[in-house]
């Protein structure tokens, strides 16, 4: 096999991070942050107003895995909400609001954000001879800039994040987005994921060889689905590559 790329998911494979969007701080942060754009919203009413958002969203979609968009919910939020006050907001700020939103929804949920060892060391080696891209589950408020606070932003291009393009892994799209995006055949890229449903099954779908990281996160087995390779430690992904380069 001739490896040309790799495409990795991003949480819980390069990235242990954890959040908690069920706890009550964190509506009350967000509450009290729309309290200073004239918004009137309780914590337990602007909880119950999010989810609905998100379940409409999903319920709405045509996909097969939906995924919803966090920004547009911030701005449903404020459409339904929004009083006079609010409304005389200058423009800049109301069209930068949800997107600001949802950075402090995220900001106040998360309480774990760093590499798993050997990750940026291993990634740098990578990157001075693969083409390198990411597919996650996530909003681009989120992941772009948690890959840039952790520093591995510049090694990916593209990005293909899920709140984008409306549906999440292991849809097969997704697989074929960043194929043409990076103008290589299934034959000449690895996929690095976590989860055996979502990663390993979506990306040999498209037949793309698969390498699995057993990490603190993800679904560790399913039924019917074997990955090509498995590692136990991020380093041993130039193993998984020499390997399949000597197929």
């Amino acid at each position: 096999m001739i490896v040309k790329g790799l495409i990795f998911d991003v949480n819980g494979t390069l990235v242990d991070i954890r959040t908690d969007e069920g706890l009550e701080d964190v509506y009350r942060i967000v509450s009290n942050v729309l309290s200073y754009q004239g918004i009137a919203l309780d914590p337990a009413r602007l909880r119950d107003t999010f989810f609905r958002k998100m379940k409409e969203q999903r319920d709405a979609s045509q996909q097969r895995h939906p995924e919803f968009n966090v920004v547009e919910i911030f701005q449903d939020i404020i459409s339904l909400y929004s009083s006079d006050f609010s409304r005389r907001l200058p423009k800049q700020k109301l069209e930068h609001l949800p997107l600001y939103l949802a950075e402090t929804y995220r900001a106040a949920s998360r309480f774990r954000l760093e590499l798993y060892p050997g990750v940026m060391d291993t990634i740098a080696q990578l990157h001075q001879t693969y083409q390198l891209a990411v597919i996650t589950d996530a909003q681009t408020p989120y992941a772009v800039p948690e890959l840039h606070a952790v520093g591995l932003l510049r090694y990916f291009d593209p990005i293909i994040v899920s709140g984008d393009v409306g549906f999440r892994k292991p849809h097969q799209q997704l697989f074929r987005n960043v194929l043409s995006a990076i103008n290589l055949k299934s034959s000449e890229v690895l996929y690095v994921g976590n989860d055996m449903y979502r990663d390993v099954y979506g990306a040999q779908r498209v037949g793309i060889k698969t390498v699995f990281i057993r990490s603190n996160q993800g679904l560790q087995e399913k039924e019917g689905v074997n990955p090509d390779y498995i590692i136990y430690n991020f380093p041993e992904l130039l193993n998984a590559v020499r390997f399949f380069e000597g197929q």
